[in-house]
């Protein structure tokens, strides 16, 4: 691989919390630049305008930045390629597609949603991959100008060869050789004027001088898409390397509905983030036994992209939580140790605005402890006990977690005042008065039937925190009904 200029990038959308699979690709981006002496970039891809967030787009900031990796160029800190949020750069990539549609190498697209739903349940019906059908490709020129002079919503789509295949090199994987007709023929501007994520990603690559793109193996299949536009662009593409997903210790892929996910849920227990970077390095290095403990300058220094696993990488909690241990016994002085403790009660305010809220349900100061701990704890340590004094019976808890936990998803802006609102309109739709459905969930996030204000500790827990007390308090309530306790 070339050494010189080289120039990559990692692109998360700010459509939910930080993932530590982003952490993961970040990671092997940022050693690839480092070891190469080239240039690591942080793009917000953000086209999905329904989705994407201002809060969501600071939280991954501030989980990468957490994790400690620095990069050169980004919507933060500027540079030469910039925009570097998406969203800014809608009238960049309208040349491009219209090149595409002047060339013949793309076609207005006038389908309904509901016509194009109809056309995949048909196919999922004969068992076939849903994809499109081909119905606009031949529109005469004067019958596209005429629906669009009515004012009819059309979307841009990309042609696709009816034969053969695509055939390419990857980073991982080696010699890849992939149908031309398992290729749907993509999106490319919406009907809002925004480019799909395949448009937008390839031009963007392009005017940044990207020259290695390392993502997901997910995206391994949408290779064929991104060559071809760079083809019929007349663009050089860059090199591809797909890395193998994260996946839990029975080979699932790594989700929030088996397993915590997100960077805020480890930084939130007192994980130091030179220990989660030094377990998903290993990921991208061959050591010996014994030679586990590293810092980011040695996991450079050992990073070798051309021998990486197919196999997938296991997320083994209880390896990082081995390497955390080790790195606060054996790397911090007891100063730094004190520090990182008063960093870390400190993150989102949980201490201080915990300890305001307690002021006025306590009598001596020896009370805080067991009222206010629950918000740095790591595990509130649920049985079957704690939901004993409740007036709701655990099969009528058990529906109120579990309610509000698939709920509580909706929120888009994590606060008291929308976290208060949601739970309200839960409370109606179950029929219940609000003061049935708190209970089971102060247990649920504080261990406690007694403690703090309930709107204000989930607010200073975060999302990620309360996600994971409401899952293990329904473990617990499905046991004792399962029991029939």
């Amino acid at each position: 691989m070339t050494t010189s200029g080289v120039r990559v990038r990692i692109a998360p959308s700010p459509t939910g919390e930080p993932h530590v699979g982003t952490a993961y690709i970040a990671l092997f981006n940022y050693l690839f630049a480092k070891k190469n002496g080239g240039e690591f970039i942080l793009r917000i891809e953000d086209t999905d305008a329904t989705r994407s967030t201002a809060e969501f787009e600071e939280k991954v900031l501030d989980a990468l930045k957490w994790t400690g990796l620095k990069w050169s160029e980004g919507p933060d800190v500027g540079g030469p390629y910039g925009p570097y949020r998406q969203s800014e750069r809608k009238d960049i990539y309208r040349p491009f597609v219209e090149q595409l549609v002047r060339d013949g190498h793309a076609f207005r697209c006038f389908c309904t949603p509901e016509r194009l739903e109809m056309m995949r349940d048909a196919q999922r019906a004969k068992g076939m991959a849903p994809k499109y059908d081909g119905l606009c490709l031949h529109l005469s020129a004067e019958e596209v100008t005429e629906r669009m002079e009515a004012g009819e919503p059309s979307v841009v789509r990309m042609k696709i060869p009816t034969e053969g295949s695509c055939k390419f090199h990857d980073g991982v994987y080696g010699d890849v050789e992939i149908p031309w007709d398992s290729v749907d023929m993509q999106v490319l501007l919406k009907a809002d004027g925004m480019p799909t994520y395949h448009m937008a990603n390839v031009v963007d690559d392009h005017l940044m001088k990207i020259t290695h793109v390392a993502r997901g193996e997910e995206w391994l299949a949408s290779v064929p898409k991104h060559i071809l536009l760079y083809q019929y662009l007349g663009l050089e593409p860059p090199k591809f390397m797909h890395l193998s997903l994260m996946r839990n210790a029975d080979k699932s892929k790594l989700s929030k509905r088996k397993n915590p996910t997100s960077i805020s849920y480890y930084s939130a227990l007192g994980y130091l983030p030179e220990a989660l970077m030094n377990f998903l390095g290993l990921f991208f290095i061959q050591i010996a036994e014994g030679e586990e403990l590293l810092a980011m300058d040695q996991l450079a220094e050992k990073f070798d992209p051309e021998n990486l696993s197919k196999a997938g990488a296991i997320f083994d909690v209880q390896k990082l939580d081995w390497l955390n241990g080790r790195w606060i016994r054996e790397k911090l002085t007891p100063e730094d140790f004190l520090s990182r403790i008063f960093d870390w009660a400190s993150e989102n305010d949980r201490l201080t605005e915990g300890l305001k809220l307690a002021q006025s349900r306590i009598s001596k100061l020896g009370e805080l402890p067991p009222l206010a701990g629950f918000l740095l704890a790591n595990d509130v340590g649920l049985t079957p006990a704690s939901f004993a004094g409740l007036k709701t019976s655990p099969a009528e808890t058990l529906e109120i977690i579990n309610t509000v936990q698939f709920d509580l998803e909706k929120i888009v802006e994590w606060n008291v005042a929308t976290i208060e609102e949601e739970l309200r309109a839960i409370s109606d739709r179950l029929g219940k008065k609000l003061r049935v459905v708190t209970p089971p969930l102060f247990v649920a996030v504080s261990g406690s039937q007694r403690s703090l204000p309930l709107f204000d500790s989930m607010a200073l827990l975060g999302r990620s925190v309360v996600r994971q007390r409401l899952k293990v308090a329904s473990q617990v309530l499905t046991s004792m009904v399962g029991s029939g306790s």
